[in-house]
C-alpha cells in the first residue's frame, strides 16, 4: 500500500510506541486481547475527538472508511461491541499516566512567557461540561440537566496545564481555587467568578 503520512500519524508520533505497549501491559484488566489492542483503542479515541465524531457508531463506520491510513499505523479494524466493552472494562489509568510523561515532555521544552515581571504566571478557569442526565444520573446539575465542571490552571510558560481537576457541575469555582497551593511572588490571573476577598489576603499572606 502507499504510504500516507497523516495527521494523525504525526500526531501519534509523540507518543512511542513502545512506551505505550509497556504502559498497556501495566494498566491491563481480565484476559489478553484476541484481535484488539489499547493501541487500536487509543486512535479510534483520537479519531473521535480529532473528526467530532458522535457516537460509536458514527466512529466505526468512519474509521471503515480510512482502511489504507490505518494499516501503516498499526490500527486494527474494529466493531462498536468491542470498542465499547474496551472503553467500560480497561483501567483508565493507562492514559492518566500517558498525559502525564507527555505533560513532562513538554514542560522540559516550554517557552517562557514574554513578560517583564519575575515569578510564575498561573491562568485559572473553569468550564461546565454538560452530560446527559439518563446516562450520568450523579452528575445532577439542574432537574433536568446534568454536568461536571473542569476546573484548571495554566501556566504561562507554554501555556501547559499546571493544576487540573473535575467536580460535580455545582461547585463552586472558588472553593477549588482556594485548596491551591501557589508558589511565592506568583502572579494570578482569573475572572470574576474568582471574586473573594477573603482569598485575595490569602495571595496576600502568602506572598
Amino acid at each position: 500500500m502507499a504510504y500516507s503520512n497523516t495527521i494523525l500519524n504525526q500526531t501519534t508520533a509523540l507518543f512511542p510506541r513502545h512506551d505505550f505497549e509497556n504502559l498497556a501491559k501495566k494498566h491491563h484488566k481480565g484476559q489478553k486481547f484476541r484481535a484488539f489492542n489499547r493501541w487500536s483503542q487509543f486512535l479510534a479515541m483520537t479519531v473521535a475527538q480529532l473528526t467530532g465524531r458522535k457516537s460509536l457508531r458514527d466512529l466505526v463506520a468512519n474509521i471503515g472508511g480510512q482502511r489504507q491510513r490505518i494499516y501503516h499505523l498499526g490500527m486494527k479494524q474494529t466493531s462498536r461491541a468491542t470498542l465499547a466493552r474496551v472503553n467500560e472494562k480497561q483501567p483508565f489509568e493507562l492514559y492518566k499516566e500517558l498525559f502525564c510523561s507527555l505533560l513532562k515532555r513538554c514542560q522540559l521544552s516550554a517557552p517562557q512567557n514574554r513578560f517583564k515581571f519575575k515569578g510564575k504566571l498561573y491562568l485559572l478557569d473553569a468550564t461546565t461540561i454538560d452530560l446527559c442526565l439518563a446516562f450520568f444520573p450523579r452528575a445532577q446539575f439542574r432537574k433536568t440537566k446534568g454536568a461536571v465542571k473542569l476546573h484548571f490552571g495554566l501556566d504561562a510558560d507554554g501555556y501547559l496545564p499546571a493544576f487540573v481537576n473535575m467536580s460535580t457541575g455545582k461547585f463552586h469555582e472558588i472553593a477549588w481555587a482556594k485548596a491551591l497551593t501557589l508558589p511565592p511572588g506568583s502572579t494570578v490571573v482569573f475572572d470574576k467568578g474568582f471574586n473573594d476577598y477573603e482569598w485575595y489576603q490569602s495571595f496576600s499572606n502568602q506572598k
